[in-house]
């Protein structure tokens, strides 16, 4: 329909059969508009988001049947052979039809900047045979009137109560919630804050494709998360069952410029709250300021400014020629109720291909113009800038005035590079972009050579980067763990609970923690409301599991438990206690490592079975100092060096105790060898001390006394003990006292063990030239005991001459030297001596040898001469 009216009067459009439906959200326009469209033997109705079409199609399609309903997007067609209802996006909706009904929903958007074109063209010109809605905000009431004669306006009230709650905190927000953001990174930020605090989020933004938000929307319907993040998506008739809506941002950017919101915008978002006849509430959070009264009171009462102009674009194309076109693009509205629309996608790609001389060459003639017209409708799906778009277009639109399609080989090329899955939610958005482009190529008429290929191959990659792409979202914003928990809580019912062998805890199938003995440590990842769930779940689950581990533990064997260098007992690998200082150095006390569910008779059993153990390990390992200890029938200097070893654990340096050992009688000395000591030359020891295992609880025993466990060098040194050492070079880092509870004695610059330095003294008392009345002198050294150090002495200590001179000065020795011609006959006379020796143990084996042969001779010979003897 041509249309030219005088510029100051009103659109003599005839408003015959033409309703518009119009109040707030939740008034039930949609689905009037189903109802009515149905009952028509045909019929068409338009929706703002290929999403919301989407969902209609479906509704339809339930009510008369799917091969009765045609589906019609710029990136999807579904058009039965029958079809006699359409389902469509207002830029798809036909400019002409026979349809008996036709319906436009959110008839409002004519004044937005960047589509309002496009919904002023379908309002204006677009009619059923018998029957026309227009539906949409009460703002539209005054504008359509003036612009359509004799227009029936019937406005609906909102079905529930819209509220103001205030401002909430992000954590506080209540349940079945939307926050509202307007950029990606925002969208993102609060979904994660939200997971980590409440379990999980739902992410809605216009950028995902409809199956990824259809999927995303769906985890918040079927209430696996009580949150939903969103754009102003969620305005435009997506049926949510919200009972709270949030603005975390309360500013956008609309194409040209960021600016705030308007009441009506606001109120069309915050109208999503609530559902049919439960009412809803609207607030803000995060860094938003409270609404001011008089905003609250306009969203409340859904009493906005009235739309005073809708954006307009001519729909009378002249095609003549290039500069033809873009002249008939910019004619002026012709009315002051219109305004001319801001250069939209498509010219401005028109724009940039206009200048580019090989366009200019092929966009000759009517069809040629129409054709790069009808290429530049491509939409920018991935928000590229306009001189890259226009160069896509470019090259499909040279492709098709050469060839009369598009190249299939680029095709190809341009669908294989997004048919991947890999990458994160930003790269499968990207791939998203990329496809839905092509998508769109391969819907429209006459574009492709095979056609139908592409639309299904387009389709399926489209669909799979969907999934892929919703479940990145859902792994990144949902953690399905604590949704469910958080729901069986709230339902009151006892989480199903698992334990394995190793100790991992699973609550309805999620892992929430470790379980080892008898403490429950939560997954880390798990904070706020999502940790106190978790824990909350275990209690409640892990109640009986303690009263059972008790009894078990109560009743296992030694064999299972294990007292660590550390000082924990461990039951199978658990920990289940660990030792503190006590009143007496061998009796440590032991605290259980235990959460407060392990109470009562279950916990004494527990504590009574762990001290059982740890008093058997000392009974057992450190026995000779127990025995010492407890030894009633040593008497007088006995009884008094049995309390020193006591006390040093089981060594003393004999020349500590030079004067106890004067007075030490022989029946004393005996008991105490009884009793395991041994009176060495230089030391009074308990060889059996001198083990890793005893050695490593004599350690622990005196780092819990002193509070020596985090002094360097505390469980080293047994390490040396255990892998054989009988001396080693000390760590000046170490403490020094480590080496001698381990057996060993610090000696220059390395410690060695007592009891080798023990048989290093008696290979030195043979050699001594020993004679009477000389001794050990009041210093500690001896006199007249002189001797040479040789190489078998060395060989026991593993030491060098160096060391050996060291080691022999701390044990009292001196050194004196000697000249080189007499260590050397001394070395020669030792040496023959050692081959004299070595060559008359040789021979005395050999005769020993003979004689053993001769013997066995001489009983075979008696043998035979009795079997012949026997014989005859």
């Amino acid at each position: 329909m041509n249309i030219q009216p005088k510029p100051s009067q009103p659109l003599i459009l005839s408003g015959r059969d033409v309703t518009a439906v119009l109040g707030p959200t939740n008034t039930g326009k949609t689905h009037l508009a189903i109802e009515r469209m149905v009952s028509h033997d045909t019929g068409i109705i338009g929706l703002p988001l290929r999403l919301l079409a989407r969902e209609v199609y479906t509704r339809v399609c339930e009510k008369v049947g799917a091969s009765k309903v045609a589906l019609i997007t710029g990136e999807e067609k579904i058009v039965p052979a029958s079809a006699r209802y359409s389902v469509c996006t207002v830029e798809a909706m036909p400019r002409e039809t026979d349809a008996a009904f036709v319906a436009i929903d959110e008839v409002q958007l004519a004044g937005d900047l960047e589509r309002g074109h496009i919904f002023t063209h379908r309002i204006l010109h677009l009619r059923g045979r018998q029957e026309t809605l227009l539906l949409g905000a009460a703002t539209m009431h005054g504008i359509l009137q003036r612009l359509l004669k004799g227009v029936s306006v019937v406005t609906r009230p909102r079905l529930s109560h819209l509220a103001y709650a205030g401002s909430k905190k992000l954590t506080r927000l209540p349940r079945r919630t939307a926050i509202v953001a307007f950029s990606a990174d925002e969208v993102y930020a609060i979904a994660e804050l939200i997971r980590r605090q409440q379990g999980g989020a739902a992410v809605v933004l216009g950028a995902l494709s409809p199956r990824t938000r259809n999927a995303q929307v769906e985890i918040f319907q079927s209430g696996d998360v009580d949150y939903l993040v969103a754009t102003d998506a969620i305005g435009m008739g997506l049926n949510l069952d919200l009972e709270h809506v949030a603005f975390a941002q309360n500013r956008k950017f609309d194409g040209y410029q960021y600016r705030n919101l308007t009441a009506a915008e606001l109120g069309q978002i915050a109208g999503r709250a609530g559902r049919h006849l439960r009412d809803g509430t609207f607030g803000v959070t995060g860094q938003v300021d409270p609404f001011d009264e008089d905003l609250v009171k306009k969203i409340e009462g859904h009493d906005f400014d009235p739309v005073k102009v809708l954006q307009w674009r001519t729909a009378d194309f002249d095609f003549a020629s290039l500069d033809a076109l873009k002249r008939s693009i910019e004619t002026n509205a012709p009315v002051e109720e219109l305004t001319r629309a801001l250069p939209a996608v498509d010219a401005q790609a028109l724009e940039h291909l206009s200048r580019d001389a090989d366009i200019r060459t092929l966009a000759t003639g009517r069809e040629r113009v129409a054709l790069l017209w009808e290429a530049c409708a491509l939409p920018d799906y991935r928000k590229i800038a306009p001189a890259q778009h226009a160069d896509l277009i470019a090259s499909i639109y040279m492709d098709l005035a050469r060839h009369g399609h598009v190249d299939e080989n680029y095709m190809a090329e341009q669908v294989r590079r997004a048919d991947t899955t890999d990458g994160d939610i930003d790269t499968l958005s990207h791939r998203i972009a990329q496809i839905r482009t092509w998508t769109f190529v391969s819907n429209r008429p006459g574009w492709l050579a095979d056609q139908l290929h592409w639309q299904e191959k387009t389709r399926e990659i489209e669909d799979r980067l969907s999934d892929a792409l919703h479940e990145r979202l859902t792994k990144r914003f949902v953690d399905r763990r604590t949704s469910v928990l958080m729901r069986r809580l709230r339902e009151n019912t006892m989480p199903e609970a698992e334990i394995s062998p190793t100790g991992t805890v699973l609550v309805e199938g999620h892992h929430v923690g470790e379980l080892q003995g008898f403490r429950f440590t939560a997954d880390q990842s798990a904070g706020g409301e999502d940790a106190k769930a978790v824990r909350t779940a275990a209690q409640k689950a892990l109640a009986a599991e303690f009263e059972a581990r008790a009894e078990r533990f109560a009743a296992c064997a030694n064999g299972d438990l294990a007292l660590g260098s550390d000082g924990v007992l461990r039951w199978i690998g658990a920990p289940i206690g660990t030792l503190v200082a006590g009143d007496e150095a061998l009796k440590p006390r032991l605290v259980l490592l235990a959460d407060e569910q392990l109470t009562g008779p279950a916990r004494d059993k527990v504590a009574a079975r762990a001290e059982r153990f740890v008093n058997f390990q000392i009974e057992s390992l450190l026995k000779p100092l127990v025995d010492l200890k407890n030894a009633e029938q040593l008497t007088g200097i006995a009884r008094g060096i049995a309390f020193q070893l006591v006390e040093h654990f089981g060594l003393i340096n004999r020349r500590d105790i030079a004067e106890e050992m004067k007075s030490l009688d022989q029946e004393g000395r005996a008991a105490l060898r009884r009793l395991g000591v041994r009176f060495g030359a230089y030391h009074v020891f308990v060889p059996a001390l001198i083990k890793p295992a005893p050695a490593g609880l004599v350690t622990l025993l005196w780092a819990l006394k002193s509070d020596g466990k985090d002094k360097p060098g505390f469980g080293d040194v047994v390490h040396a003990l255990a892998s054989g050492r009988t001396s080693v070079v000390i760590d000046p880092a170490f403490d020094k006292t480590f080496y001698k509870l381990a057996g060993y004695r610090n000696l220059g610059r390395r410690a060695v063990r007592v009891d080798i330095l023990e048989r290093l003294a008696d290979l030195i008392r043979p050699a001594t030239n020993w004679k009477p009345g000389l001794g050990q002198r009041p210093d500690g050294a001896y006199d007249g005991h002189a001797f040479m150090v040789t190489p078998p002495m060395m060989s026991i200590l593993g030491a060098t001459a160096d060391d050996m001179e060291e080691i022999l000065k701390g044990l009292g020795y001196r050194a004196e030297p000697k000249p080189a011609a007499e260590v050397k006959a001394k070395l020669d006379a030792l040496d023959n001596a050692a081959r004299e020796a070595a060559a008359a143990k040789l021979a005395a084996e050999e005769a020993a040898r003979a004689a053993q042969a001769a013997e066995a001779h001489a009983v075979a010979t008696d043998t035979v001469v009795e079997a012949t003897i026997e014989g005859s």
